[in-house]
């Protein structure tokens, strides 16, 4: 029997929800992804297949800002995208986590843009 490992139990997570969750023109997905240096997120129409709105810890207002990867840079990152996202006339999205656990960098980043005025 073979062990599964913690990217593979994050996969299939990210599957379950997947099947869940649905991004639309008036309610887009919010979708992360986490590395090991860096945090991305976009906001997607699921139904045209487009990115409205993106941001991420290599954007040059935020790593000229904070330094490393830390929670602080998730929530310049989760300010960003909500800037970007209103900006394109944005307020409500459906939040994808991709299967990582609602704490830290992720709870960073989706409590910076619900700051920002994302509803989801």
């Amino acid at each position: 029997m073979s062990k599964i490992t913690a990217r593979q139990a994050r996969l299939k997570r990210k599957a379950r929800i997947r099947r869940q969750i649905e991004g639309s023109p008036e309610q887009p997905r919010l979708s992360v992804y986490r590395g090991n240096r860096n945090i991305y997120c976009q906001i997607i129409d699921d139904l045209n297949g487009i990115t409205l709105a993106s941001a991420s810890s290599r954007n040059p207002e935020i790593s000229n800002k904070v330094k490393g990867f830390s929670v602080d840079t998730a929530k310049e990152v989760g300010s960003l995208l909500a800037q970007n996202a209103k900006a394109k006339g944005i307020e409500k999205v459906v939040f994808d986590r991709s299967g990582y656990k609602y704490h830290g960098k992720i709870k960073a980043l989706a409590d910076a843009a619900r700051a920002g005025g994302l509803k989801f």
